[in-house]
């Protein structure tokens, strides 16, 4: 359908181009890009990010707390596959590190959430 509305406009553009009629010829002067003036984007030629320098700071943050949080995580495990370790169920692993995490992802929230500065 869409190369059919091609053609058509095409031969229409090319009828029209044909006439010297001056109401129904076409303008064929080259016109500049429209200038994308939106929230995101280039704006006077400065590329415009969608968070601010405190968002991305808060978001490094944020990557940081999460990566301790999981490291937190690691061992407790037996050698002998026989034998149960009890220092799987210790405060760290149970209650800081899920704590540690759930602080990372509260911050990446709000960093995401906070509107920078304009």
């Amino acid at each position: 359908m869409k190369c059919r509305f091609f053609f058509v406009s095409l031969q229409k553009n090319i009828t029209m181009s044909k006439n010297t009629d001056k109401k129904n010829t076409l303008d064929s002067t080259p016109k500049a890009a429209p200038q994308k003036v939106g929230k995101y984007g280039y704006i006077g030629g400065k590329l415009d990010f969608p968070f601010g320098k405190e968002n991305y700071i808060l978001l490094l943050v944020a990557l940081g707390v999460l990566l301790v949080g999981y490291l937190l995580l690691i061992g407790g495990g037996s050698d002998d596959p026989n034998v149960f370790s009890y220092e799987l169920f210790n405060t760290q692993r149970m209650v800081v590190a899920p704590l540690v995490l759930l602080t990372g992802f509260v911050i990446a929230f709000v960093a995401i959430m906070k509107r920078p500065k304009d």
